[in-house]
């Protein structure tokens, strides 16, 4: 059974739809419709692009055949989100002569979405963003809020603006194509909504877990669907993370700690990517919520053995030690006045932000793993 089209808006100051289902790459109509100039860049990476830019890009000029249209193509994974790739994209923006109209066509998982996004931030000023997101968490998360970063040896995503997009384009077919862990990753994210404000959306996920897993089109489209209404509910109320937004990163301080040890993922090694970071810093941020007293120890066994039933990691990979974790958390771009402030939670939906946290309690929680 194939997913019928959905579209979800996303209000505010700077308003834009997302769009989801199955073969919307090939839509010319719908990815013009957000170009308002003759200048787009392509932006993508060596695993996504063979698979679909030359799709994006027929159906580009075949709509409009005076588009003048550059491709920018970064090595696949998170060690690419660099200031080094970056300079590559301003670079390939001003050897197609961009104007102030033109277009960054994000073509990949939130990797490419964020440097894309962030170069369309910084050229001229800002120009259009389109993401095109190819991966499930992308999907659910990157490419929907307009945040763009790179990511420095000190952090992740210590260097970015707030750029939201003109339109977002999820194409599920795109998902067929998704190496199975990377599909897991983002159901971490998925996971991510219902344990930070929907308890109903959190039982479905329970027991919609055997269809996700298998990528069921109608079960993956649901899922998309709910999680984007979601994050474009909060967006749209705190559109530059003042407050009620910081609740999306429930798990992604630990999740971004972990990430840092381990170097962003380099090629050729066995690293935790973000959406298995996340899945850990849920379990840690869940036990360090139990053992504040916030909230019963049973919910973080339930949240842990979801987890677990979607084939996602729930322990500190080997090898990183606790104090090394709490610095890169220290340094967390939620953090106020040198005090760590984390989104915990009082039970299955029901996440909130704590300000100034007691550093040694979170020692603890990183000592368990």
């Amino acid at each position: 059974m194939t997913a019928s089209p959905r579209t979800v808006a996303v209000g505010g100051e700077l308003p834009y739809q997302i769009h989801i289902g199955p073969g919307l790459l090939a839509e010319a109509d719908l990815l013009t419709r957000a170009i308002r100039g003759r200048h787009v860049l392509l932006a993508s990476d060596d695993t996504v692009a063979p698979l679909y830019l030359a799709r994006v890009q027929e159906a580009l000029q075949a709509a409009r055949p005076e588009l003048k249209i550059g491709q920018y193509i970064i090595p696949a994974g998170e060690a690419s989100k660099t200031l080094d790739n970056f300079g590559g994209a301003i670079n390939a923006l001003a050897a197609l002569g961009a104007t102030r109209d033109a277009c960054v066509l994000a073509l990949g998982g939130g990797v490419v979405g964020d440097l894309a996004g962030f170069a369309a931030a910084c050229w001229m000023r800002g120009v259009d963003c389109v993401q095109l997101p190819t991966t499930l968490l992308a999907m659910v998360d990157s490419s929907v809020g307009g945040k763009t970063a790179v990511d420095i040896a000190q952090g992740k995503n210590l260097v970015g603006a707030f750029h939201p997009p003109r339109a977002v384009i999820a194409d599920t077919s795109a998902l067929r194509t998704l190496p199975v862990r990377e599909l897991r990753a983002g159901l971490a994210e998925v996971i991510k909504y219902g344990a930070i404000r929907d308890p109903l959306f959190f039982q479905w996920l329970q027991a919609e877990r055997a269809a996700l897993l298998a990528g069921d089109d109608v079960a993956l489209a649901q899922a998309i669907a709910r999680s984007c209404e979601h994050k474009a509910e909060i967006v749209e109320r705190d559109p530059l993370e003042k407050g009620e937004r910081a609740l999306l990163n429930l798990g992604h301080t630990f999740g971004h700690a972990i990430e840092t040890a381990q170097g962003y993922g380099a090629p050729g090694n066995d690293n935790l990517n973000h959406g298995e970071a996340v899945a850990v810093g849920m379990v840690l941020a869940a036990r360090l919520s139990a053992a504040l007293g916030m909230a019963p120890a049973a919910d973080t066994e339930t949240l842990r053995d979801l987890l677990l039933a979607y084939g996602l990691p729930v322990a500190i990979p080997a090898g990183l030690a606790p104090e090394a974790l709490l610095a890169h958390m220290r340094l967390d771009k939620k953090n106020i006045a040198g005090r760590l402030r984390l989104v915990l939670w009082r039970g299955i939906g029901k996440a909130e932000v704590v300000p100034d946290v007691d550093e040694a309690a979170v020692l603890d929680v990183l000592r368990l793993g």
